[in-house]
């Protein structure tokens, strides 16, 4: 048997790793600056956990969840998305106890899991950014976390981004919507693929985010949910509207746009861009204030969004933007014999120790390879060390691109290596 890795995942090698670092580097600071921290829940949850808040007629429950009984006979699942685990972590652990500072906000980043047929952007394995906001009510949270989605955006480098929204309102508008789109879809309920019909009295809405043709022309004229929503739905909306626009955020209202997941209520969204003619999302999220209380917790508003990072970095690359991710080394250290082995070794662990990045040949290759490997490192200094240096402690740092040398000891560079450098690497 040949062993391969599971359909639906990647390996992430060197070369493609720093570009997944430069992401999450970038969120970080993006984040951090909107006063959000970093939280790590596990890779799988009670089976409970997932079914019950992302709604059991979900696709993700009833079709792609990789659930198991473990040698304890629980029920467990590996989580297919990151908002339920942090929910029930916020009620777990207390963050809503009053000594806790509200709002409490969280970033995370990891594996998500669902069974699904693998195409690009889209794995059985996948990775996920996404941040949660607990306590806040204010229109203004959902326009400050969608700003900050943006920010991200624009400082990774995506071009071309759309930001749509639409408001699910809340359980009294959609219990209203409910019934008039049932109405509606059962009149046309012969053209309706198999996935609708069967969505149409367990989750009509579900009907909307069709992408069967037949579907998609019948939905252009199902009524509008913006037409039921209640008074308060209605100014959360209008007040959303009003601050996305006073900070000249751009956006479309798509009156049939709806998440995947039953925990959304008023403001959802997504950012989409397009490539080879084709719209992408790559975020979405919205407002969910009756999950924690459905995990056991005190009413509790919320808002969060989700990044696919896979899809994130295959848009960069078929954009063409190209990442800051180079390395380039500081000391490359070209070893002439077995008789400078071990003064290289004590010559690059002094060099790092200072805070240098420094490679050395272990291979006893000839200078000729030596100096081709600097030259693919990208090596901005050279030291040549072989058994005359090591007897006499005299050595030469080499600039590897205008050859400029400073002439200095192996003492000297293993106590305080700055000055050369800093004399070599001049202009």
């Amino acid at each position: 048997m040949k062993l391969q890795r599971p359909k639906g995942t990647v390996d992430i090698l060197p070369g493609e790793s720093e570009k997944w670092q430069f992401v999450e580097a970038t969120m970080r600071r993006v984040f951090a600056t909107y006063r959000f921290s970093e939280i790590r829940t596990p890779l799988f949850e009670h089976y409970e956990v997932i079914s019950r808040s992302v709604g059991d007629t979900t696709d993700i429950v009833t079709k792609e969840m990789y659930d198991f009984y473990d040698k304890g006979d629980r029920h467990v699942t590996l989580r297919p998305e990151g908002t339920a685990p942090v929910v029930r972590s916020y009620v777990e652990n207390k963050k809503f106890a009053p000594e806790v500072q509200k709002p409490f906000k969280v970033y995370y980043t990891g594996s998500m899991f669902r069974y699904e047929r693998p195409q690009a952007g889209r794995l059985r394995e996948f990775h996920q950014i996404g941040v949660e906001n607990f306590g806040s009510k204010n229109p203004a949270t959902d326009v400050e976390t969608i700003a900050m989605a943006k920010a991200f955006f624009d400082q990774v480098g995506v071009k071309n981004i759309k930001l749509v929204i639409n408001s699910l309102g809340d359980s009294e508008t959609r219990e209203r919507y409910r019934t008039a789109l049932i109405a509606y879809l059962e009149q046309h309920l012969d053209k309706l693929s198999d996935d609708s019909k069967r969505r149409l009295h367990e989750n009509p809405l579900r009907v909307l985010d069709s992408k069967d043709k037949q579907d998609i022309a019948i939905v252009k004229d199902a009524p509008s949910i913006l037409d039921f929503l209640t008074d308060a739905s209605q100014q959360h909306l209008t007040d959303v509207k009003t601050m996305l626009e006073s900070l000249n955020i751009a956006y479309t209202v798509d009156q049939n746009m709806v998440r995947g997941l039953d925990y959304y209520n008023d403001t959802i969204f997504e950012f989409m861009t397009e490539i080879k003619g084709k719209e992408l999302t790559i975020c979405g999220g919205g407002r969910y204030d009756a999950l924690v209380s459905y995990f056991g917790g005190p009413e509790t508003p919320g808002f969060g969004f989700g990044i696919g990072v896979d899809r994130l970095l295959l848009v960069l690359e078929e954009q063409g933007t190209s990442l800051p991710v180079s390395q380039p080394l500081d000391v490359y250290v070209v070893v002439l014999g077995a008789s400078a082995n071990v003064a290289a070794l004590k010559l690059v662990q002094s060099l790092r120790d200072q805070g240098y990045s420094v490679e050395r040949d272990v291979l006893n290759r000839k200078i000729k390879q030596q100096f081709k490997s600097a030259e693919e490192f990208g090596a901005k200094t050279i030291i040549t060390l072989g058994e005359t240096e090591v007897e006499t402690g005299e050595i030469v740092v080499k600039n590897n691109v205008t050859r400029a040398e400073v002439k200095t000891t192996l003492s000297e560079i293993e106590s305080q290596f700055d000055a050369v450098f800093a004399e070599v690497t001049a202009d």
